[in-house]
């Protein structure tokens, strides 16, 4: 993987060589990721992006070729440069696991060392985040609103084509079964889909000769698109072609309730009573609840998922929490905050979270404190260790996300799967010194 080393700003590098200069750029600090707020409407948050963070952390080093570039823009002077030859991340990085659920005020990822290391991290670690995040909470809300159907991530075509890859990630944290994206499937072993556009069938001399095409080359399984022309008349000829053995028709314009409904009646009055259906056409999870009734199998998302469906930002922050008042290794921890005015407050201080859960086994708030843990949320923690003196020691599957996060989502209050605007599933609360403004 390249360097990620200038997938940042420039002040996070002029920070550096005044702190370098100042003598304070080797304090012990603490910065932590969170959001003041879900975005509107939304009533759970989901982590994603966790593994690449990782991945970027790994290799955020400065070769000749960046060092260069920082030389001869005048970035930063000659002494940052030479420290920033040996850079290597030494530090800790504690956080919630890829594919939980989050919310407001939730320190999703801590990350601990000098102050140097740390804030050259900044930018890399919230633009991965926050895309990341934003995706598989749409993901997420798509797959309650398919309850179990299968959904296929369609969206590279509507966005830059490397965001296009890390939303297909995101999406199946979110939920996702598949992607169209064969960098994804590439790159994290996703599995992948696809056969043909309407631009197939307008090739050849006619529809016929367009199924006909495809069935031979791909097998009898294969999913053909029949609004090309008119439905009824290229479903005769799908079934007709590939016989009861069909394996999908795609639809991807009309009134796809009435058409769904009229295409089942129709292949199973022809035999093709196992032959699935799948819909596209600029579908969001709303859409996709509309179409709960319908005999559908499959639902394929493009533009709305890959932005977030109307949310493309989480407004992570990552802000330093705590540091040491000298450079000495053994110095302790002060807590800082940022105390501006227009809602940017900020909870100094090294947090540790945990979700307490009812009788029942489900969530009933999500705690989040400074100093010792409760012994009743003792094994309700919340952030694990992913990075240990530089290392990182806990690389997973993305199915392990996957997981996490279908059985996190479950253990919510049933009200999470609404689709309608509302407050937090559940309510965030402060325990512990200098939180109690905030509870």
């Amino acid at each position: 993987m390249p360097s990620t080393a200038l997938f940042t700003d420039q002040y996070e590098f002029t920070m550096l060589q005044a702190a370098l200069k100042a003598g304070t750029a080797e304090r012990r600090s603490v910065f932590e990721v969170f959001t003041r707020r879900l975005p509107e409407g939304r009533r759970y948050g989901v982590v994603a992006g966790v593994g690449r963070v990782l991945d970027a952390v790994e290799n955020f080093r400065f070769d000749a070729g960046v060092l260069g570039f920082l030389r001869e823009r005048h970035i930063v002077d000659e002494p940052t440069l030479q420290w920033l030859a040996g850079y290597r991340f030494r530090g800790d990085i504690w956080g919630y696991p890829e594919g939980e659920v989050y919310f407001s005020g939730s320190p999703i990822l801590r990350v601990e060392g000098s102050f140097a290391e740390c804030v050259l991290l900044e930018t890399v670690i919230l633009s991965i985040l926050n895309h990341d995040s934003a995706i598989a909470a749409a993901a997420s809300r798509m797959s309650t609103a398919a309850d179990g159907r299968g959904l296929i991530e369609m969206g590279a075509r509507r966005t830059h084509e490397l965001s296009a890859v890390a939303a297909a990630r995101a999406a199946y944290v979110g939920g996702f079964d598949s992607t169209s994206d064969l960098a994804a499937g590439f790159r994290y072993a996703i599995p992948t889909v696809g056969t043909s556009a309407h631009a197939f069938t307008l090739l050849h001399d006619s529809e016929r000769d367009a199924f006909q095409a495809q069935v031979d080359s791909l097998g009898h399984g294969t999913t053909l698109l029949v609004d090309t022309f008119d439905v009824a008349e290229a479903v005769r000829t799908a079934v007709d072609i590939a016989g009861p053995e069909l394996g999908s028709v795609r639809i991807d314009s009309g009134d796809l309730l009435l058409v769904a409904h009229r295409v089942r009646k129709q292949l199973d009055e022809l035999g093709a009573v196992n032959t699935r259906i799948v819909v596209t056409s600029d579908l969001d999870e709303y859409a996709i609840a509309s179409l709960a009734a319908a005999p559908v199998d499959a639902y394929g998302v493009g533009t709305r998922l890959v932005t977030g469906s109307g949310q493309p930002t989480c407004s992570m922050v990552y802000k330093l929490v705590a540091r040491a008042r000298s450079t000495d290794p053994t110095a302790p921890l002060e807590p800082v905050a940022k105390k501006s005015l227009g809602g940017k407050l900020s909870i100094g201080g090294r947090k540790w979270a945990a979700r307490r859960l009812d009788e029942h086994g489900v969530a009933e708030a999500e705690v989040v404190g400074i100093g010792d843990v409760p012994p009743e949320l003792a094994d309700r923690q919340l952030l694990v260790q992913l990075v240990r003196g530089g290392e990182i020691v806990a690389r997973e599957p993305l199915d392990a996300a996957r997981e996490r996060h279908i059985a996190a989502r479950g253990a919510l209050p049933m009200s999470a799967i609404q689709l309608s605007r509302g407050e937090p599933v559940i309510p965030t609360e402060y325990v512990g010194p200098d939180t109690a403004a905030y509870a």
